[in-house]
């Protein structure tokens, strides 16, 4: 077993086209030595979101504080603490914080996925 503080994992810029102020901590992975999953901390800013994007694999979250939505070629559907989300396989989706305060959900996605 292993048990670490979260605030203790560096918090990374997403530096990818299309986001915007945006951080993650990876909590759980290969370095404690995860067979299956990565758990991933996300954190965006007021204003902030994730880049419009698709991949292969599905990813659950779960919404910790603060208020957004998720866009998808679907709508736009508001998103906020204690809501679960799952996002299917190859499903064009974007986080967006709507609120004043930072947006915080955790990511749990297959361990090779990027």
């Amino acid at each position: 077993m292993k048990i670490q503080a979260a605030e203790t994992v560096e918090a990374k810029p997403v530096r990818i086209d299309g986001a915007a102020e945006v951080t993650m901590r990876l909590l759980i992975g290969p370095a404690q030595d995860a067979p299956t999953f990565n758990m991933r901390l996300f954190e965006v800013a007021p204003g902030g979101h994730t880049p419009c994007h698709s991949h292969d694999w599905e990813h659950e979250v779960y919404v910790l504080g603060g208020a957004g939505e998720v866009r998808s070629p679907d709508g736009q559907v508001p998103i906020a603490a204690s809501d679960c989300v799952l996002i299917p396989p190859n499903e064009e989706h974007q986080f967006v914080n709507t609120g004043d305060e930072t947006l915080k959900f955790l990511c749990l996605v297959p361990r090779d996925s990027r």
